[in-house]
């Protein structure tokens, strides 16, 4: 067995039907009086909706969360923090939402309660990311990691099957790369695995019934546990695509991790076997990248970059600017080969 450090991340994690009616009482056990709620300016209504659920421990509604968090909003939600004496926050919805609360605590140190629409698996995880001058600068630290995680899969019953589908796999494309991570470990491995395999056999399901809970219920599981694996080790080449694609050209998030993973998994796959071989028979196929590919082509994702707003012209610039810092990868970095990579993603190949 490959010698291995593991640390827990400290989380509490409230999970199931209805969990959201425990709001208040997990408020209070993180020892705070004043929250103040996030959201996107799509879920504001989920934001009053809290908001009154709290009654006088909220204090108040900043429901302008955006992709990527630019650091102008972060420095207006960072504000409207300090001069509503907001002594924690409350974030409901996806990892836009939950990233604004870390670019808050990343300068407040303000404690965190995540309430995931999605399955973003961001309110599991250190990492913070910021949009500025056209780059996502990411990082990791501690304090922007959410105390309290309510699941409830009530909350993902709205979420459209065709957005569900890319969350999902935006989801698996965290446990994908904890697989082959640098700084992998067994208990991650075990996590990795079984998250894979819980969004593998829900996301049909959700396709052929959003409204279907106990579906719901497997692929917010299988998101806890990719997002734990997230939180624990190293990120590879296909975050650093995915950042780069994201900050650098504003393509939507979800969309893109779909789209991207097939073809980061086939450029490792020589590198990494035995993690492929873990993936594959997590999602039920004989071969990992193929077994991506087909989960979101067969259940109505988009497969091409070319389709979710990236130009020709910029494949070059992605290209170059993915080769800038890079991630520990298992195979070494290779800018033809990158290229190639990114130009089946921006088609559509199947690997």
């Amino acid at each position: 067995m490959r010698p291995f450090t593991y640390t827990a991340q400290a989380a509490r994690v409230v999970f199931g039907r209805g969990a959201l009616d425990r709001l208040g009482d997990e408020v209070r056990r993180l020892g705070v009086r004043r929250a103040l709620v996030l959201a996107t300016p799509g879920q504001h209504a989920l934001a009053e909706r809290i908001a009154a659920m709290l009654g006088p421990l909220s204090a108040g509604i900043f429901a302008r969360a955006l992709m990527h968090v630019p650091i102008e909003t972060a420095r207006e939600a960072r504000e409207a923090a300090r001069s509503l004496g907001a002594d924690s926050a409350v974030a409901i919805g996806g990892g836009s939402t939950t990233g604004l609360g870390k670019a808050i605590a990343l300068e407040s140190g303000l404690p965190i309660l995540a309430i995931p629409t999605t399955y973003a698996g961001s309110e599991m995880t250190p990492i913070y990311g910021i949009t500025e001058g056209g780059a996502k600068k990411t990082g990791r630290d501690a304090k922007v990691l959410p105390r309290t995680v309510i699941y409830d899969p009530e909350l993902t019953l709205e979420l459209p099957a065709t957005l569900s589908i890319t969350s999902g796999i935006n989801a698996i494309a965290h446990a994908a790369e904890g697989l082959y991570a640098a700084d992998g470990n067994p208990v991650m491995d075990l996590m990795a695995k079984e998250g894979i395999a819980a969004l593998a056999r829900s996301l049909p399901a959700i396709r052929a019934n959003p409204r279907d809970i106990e579906a719901r219920s497997q692929a917010l599981y299988g998101a806890w546990l990719c997002g734990t694996v997230l939180g624990n080790v190293s990120m590879a080449l296909h975050h650093k695509l995915c950042h780069t694609l994201g900050g650098s050209f504003n393509l939507p998030h979800a969309e893109t991790h779909t789209i991207v993973l097939p073809h980061a998994l086939a450029y490792n796959a020589p590198a990494a076997p035995v993690a492929m071989q873990r993936i594959a028979m997590a999602l039920g196929v004989a071969d990992a990248a193929q077994g991506v590919f087909d989960l979101a082509q067969a259940n109505g994702a988009p497969t091409a970059l070319r389709d979710i707003g990236m130009r020709a012209a910029d494949v070059d610039r992605a290209c170059e600017l993915a080769l800038q810092s890079p991630y520990p990868n298992p195979r070494p970095l290779e800018a033809g080969a990158i290229r190639r990579l990114l130009q089946d993603a921006f088609e559509g190949r199947r690997p």
